[in-house]
């Protein structure tokens, strides 16, 4: 291990000790109105000084950033999260071209390529500056939507593309976070692709196209699955790593996604007793947005006035 990850692993310690703790959650619960809750994260010294929510929220995403920029010049490992924004960033993209709409605020930020370029690149239909994978799919999914003037189509092929992207992004890293990080990512988006197509009765050439291979999951399965009913699909990943995600996916769908979230907690917790690779950056990360999610479920529950039983059953695990 380098001396950069063994400082910048010190300086991510420091930092966890920051992080909302459960004590932090309840306090946050206990506030009687969405005002104070917002009150309440500021002493905490959450945003920069614009009091809405999304602001606060939008501020803790770039504070975790700047900070991951400061431990490293290398973001390689970072690719697997920034990803599905890019790839996000190149579908608002290809569909502002073909439709001839002005792109205004459709990109969203943190992503590891300008969304300019790729503006650029779509207009010219020249995508030789863009990574080859992302290339590739977006010049068939621009000529896709030029043909057929399917976005879904359009959104299919990209997706695809991302998660193939992540994929090897996480098994080519040689760090065992960021490879089942990777994994895990890929098989729960298979799973809601199977469960949307089974609820609107989707064909098994769009299963097929849209689901990427992993190594948890069996695509052919899954779509064959899918392709019959709920109850199929369920008895198919109740033999899988995923059997309790049918389980979860029965009672709700916010239950299955805080079963996706909660996850990847289990996933990254490991990662306090690893001294020595870029993990601990890795889950910090990951951390940092566990809680921002949980700051938003809270806030979102305050200002609608939910229940504080119904808010906490869609509260995730904390790292701390």
């Amino acid at each position: 291990m380098t001396e950069e990850y063994i400082y910048a692993v010190a300086r991510v310690r420091s930092r966890e000790l920051n992080l909302l703790s459960r004590q932090d959650v309840d306090q946050l619960m206990a506030c009687r109105t969405y005002d104070e809750c917002l009150r309440t994260l500021s002493d905490k010294g959450w945003g920069d000084g614009d009091p809405s929510a999304e602001a606060i929220l939008a501020a803790e995403e770039e504070k975790t950033w700047a900070f991951i920029h400061e431990l490293t010049d290398d973001l390689t490992p970072f690719k697997v999260l920034l990803y599905p924004t890019d790839y996000n960033n190149l579908k608002a993209a290809v569909k502002a071209v073909v439709t001839g709409a002005e792109p205004r605020d459709v990109f969203l930020p943190g992503g590891a390529v300008d969304p300019e370029l790729m503006l650029r690149c779509v207009r010219e239909g020249d995508f030789s500056e863009l990574p080859e994978t992302m290339a590739a799919a977006a010049d068939e999914a621009y000529h896709t939507l030029l043909q057929t003037e399917d976005g879904q189509l359009c959104d299919v092929i990209l997706d695809r593309a991302c998660i193939a992207d992540l994929l090897q992004c996480g098994r080519e890293s040689g760090v065992e976070i960021l490879r089942d990080y990777a994994e895990l990512t890929a098989a729960v988006s298979d799973i809601k692709i199977a469960v949307r197509a089974c609820k609107t009765g989707k064909s098994r050439a769009f299963l097929d196209a849209a689901l990427a291979p992993c190594g948890t999951l069996d695509a052919s399965s899954l779509a064959v699955a899918a392709c019959k009913s709920l109850d199929d699909l369920f008895a198919y990943l109740s033999v899988t790593p995923y059997g309790e995600a049918a389980e979860k996916l029965r009672e709700s769908y916010s239950a299955f996604e805080k079963y996706c979230d909660d996850r990847v907690m289990d996933l990254i917790k490991e990662q306090k007793m690893n001294p020595f690779t870029v993990g601990p950056l890795f889950a910090y990360v990951l951390a940092r947005r566990n809680e921002i999610s949980t700051v938003r479920i809270i806030l979102s529950g305050k200002l609608n006035e939910l229940d504080d039983g119904m808010i906490r059953e869609r509260l995730r695990d904390m790292y701390v």
